[in-house]
């Protein structure tokens, strides 16, 4: 219901826009065909010439605005940070240095590929994270891999797979030194006595998420790595301490004071990027670095996430 209201949302938009842009395009196909047969204009109201410099006005500020969308904000990544507490850390430990990345979407020429290395060994971390969604089509995997293979001589790292990792026979992680979670939970020790344990399920795998916190002994800090939002509310239900997803681009176009418009989550706005806290678990929605569909971000930055975890 959540994704046909945020369609309904979408189409609305864009109607509003290609309104704009046919009715400034009518305005100037008739200002120049009278200025062209040199035919003098006639007396026009007060509102029709409003009517006319507003759709003019509009449709240079869309026009400037998908410029913007196109050329400069895909290439703009943002590194916000976030820090948080937990009674399973021990007192006197140092803070567990945590960078999440999610949605590459690599395609075969690069945009922030190459540059992201270089900011995540900036943010010095402990360990990285990726939570799917590594290329738009097979020619993108090379970009991607290269990439990935850097960021993971960084710090140990861990992946999921997302809903655009399905394209056959297509190896996203192997002999890059990256950990693939599909149901399996792997214990990390981090030295002066700090260990988590981090687990992970492909899409559509709700059943395996109780499979792989049966793995995890009680009382230790669990970090679950999911492409979507979606699995939330079960993983409050576990008391997972930190869930870490992507997915939603942060609508990818997004309006000033509202956000995102869509989403493509089972719980649309609810969670469309950031961090939420659900009982005891946090949940961290990444807005991701590349782009679906048209390879346009506006007011959704490419987004490096650094977590930094404390003792409470």
């Amino acid at each position: 219901m959540a994704i046909q209201t945020e369609l309904y949302r979408v189409l609305l938009f864009i109607s509003v826009i290609a309104i704009v842009y046919v009715a400034a395009a009518g305005i100037l196909i008739r200002i120049a065909y009278r200025k062209i047969m040199k035919i003098q204009p006639g007396k026009t109201s007060c509102l029709a010439v409003l009517l006319k410099r507003t759709a003019l006005v509009l449709a240079s500020i869309f026009t400037i605005c998908i410029a913007y969308g196109y050329f400069i904000e895909p290439y703009w990544p943002q590194v916000i940070t976030v820090r948080l507490t937990s009674q399973k850390l021990a007192q006197g430990t140092k803070p567990i240095r945590i960078v999440h990345i999610s949605d590459i979407h690599s395609d075969p020429k690069p945009r922030l590929e190459d540059r992201l290395p270089d900011i995540i060994a900036s943010l010095k971390p402990d360990l990285n994270f990726f939570t799917g969604d590594a290329v738009n089509s097979p020619d993108g995997l090379p970009v991607f891999k290269r990439c990935l293979a850097q960021i993971a001589a960084i710090a140990p790292t861990f992946a999921v797979k997302g809903n655009f990792d399905g394209w056959s026979n297509l190896d996203y992680f192997g002999g890059i030194k990256v950990q693939e979670l599909a149901g399996n939970a792997v214990k990390v020790s981090l030295g002066g006595g700090t260990d988590v344990w981090v687990t992970g399920v492909l899409p559509a795998s709700k059943g395996l998420l109780d499979k792989a916190l049966l793995k995890i002994p009680s009382g230790t800090f669990v970090i679950f790595l999911h492409h979507y939002p979606d699995l939330i509310y079960e993983a409050a239900e576990h008391k997972v301490d930190l869930y870490l997803a992507g997915h939603t681009h942060g609508g990818q176009v997004a309006m000033p004071f509202y956000g995102a418009l869509i989403t493509l989550a089972e719980y649309g706005k609810r969670f469309e990027a950031g961090l939420y806290q659900v009982d005891q678990t946090r949940l961290y929605v990444n807005r991701g670095i590349g782009m679906e569909g048209p390879r346009v971000r506006f007011f959704a930055r490419p987004e490096i996430t650094l977590i930094e975890i404390g003792p409470q």
